[in-house]
């Protein structure tokens, strides 16, 4: 069966062969898909809304996706994320906000990104496990997290997702994320679960559609318990996206990520001078910040 011509072109500048856009991305809309996204491009233009360094079609996409391309509720979702973008700061955060704690949050929330999946999305990764209440919040506040998160969701679309799309010659749009959860206590979690869950809705409500893959590794025999608070924050498409592996984990992970590009404490063979979670090496990185400095 012949796949069906799509209503919109394939963007510019793919050079792999084999891509085949996903169902609601370019290159890949049915008429009615078009019409919305040409419908709220128009309406958000009639009401001065319209930001173009920010509100490319791929983006819009991604917003229309998330609201399973309901214009009017799209719009709203868009309106809010530009509102909130106002309230917080963004703009300032993008240009003066400076984590100089990184090195040592690391020690007791390692956060960071690191290489690329088979499929080119950036590999995000969190130990849970290692974290520290105390010793966290005694060199950082929760909201120099967010903003930290805000910051790097922002490098993400700027600098992250267009040199992995460069890399492997097609659109990349969303990361590999894994998270870990070894060795990790319920009162630890449950004493960050503000943050996460936060964390969770400024994903799900300001950069929408931007999650691939998730694997939750090393997940304890009560992490049910966990899943149970966390699952409420997120909508289904979301939580179809997880899976949740316990200590054998590996096999999965390596079918999704070339083991080079793992790194060793997690069943990879990479070992990045200074630490794999402080080099933030990639196609944005090719180097990598030599000796873990930030």
């Amino acid at each position: 069966m012949s796949q069906q011509a799509s209503a919109s072109p394939l963007p510019e500048g793919i050079t792999d062969p084999n891509y085949k856009p996903l169902p609601g991305r370019l290159g890949n809309l049915t008429v009615p898909q078009q019409h919305a996204l040409d419908t709220l491009k128009k309406e958000v233009e009639a009401d001065g809304k319209f930001v173009p360094e920010r509100m490319d079609d791929a983006t819009l996409l991604r917003f229309l996706r998330a609201r399973k391309f309901d214009v009017p509720k799209t719009k709203l979702m868009l309106y809010n994320a530009e509102q909130w973008r106002k309230d917080y700061g963004v703009d300032d955060i993008i240009q003066n906000f400076d984590f100089k704690e990184k090195a040592e949050v690391d020690k007791y929330y390692p956060q960071f990104y690191h290489k690329m999946d088979k499929d080119g999305r950036p590999i995000y990764i969190e130990r849970l496990g290692k974290l520290d209440f105390k010793a966290l919040y005694a060199c950082t506040t929760q909201d120099r997290q967010l903003k930290r998160l805000v910051y790097e969701y922002e490098k993400f679309l700027s600098e992250r997702l267009p040199a992995c799309s460069a890399a492997v010659g097609h659109p990349v749009e969303t990361s590999c994320t894994i998270l870990d959860l070894y060795n990790v206590s319920l009162s630890n979690f449950y004493r960050v679960k503000d943050y996460v869950s936060q964390a969770s809705s400024i994903g799900q409500d300001r950069y929408p559609e931007t999650m691939g893959k998730f694997y939750i590794i090393n997940a304890p025999w009560a992490f049910s318990a966990v899943w149970a608070a966390i699952k409420p924050w997120l909508d289904e498409v979301t939580v179809s996206k997880i899976a949740i592996l316990g200590s054998n984990y590996k096999d999965t992970l390596l079918q999704q990520i070339p083991i080079e590009n793992l790194p060793k404490d997690l069943g990879g063979q990479c070992d990045c001078p200074g630490g794999c979670s402080m080099s933030d090496v990639g196609p944005w990185n090719p180097q990598g910040d030599v000796n873990g400095s930030a």
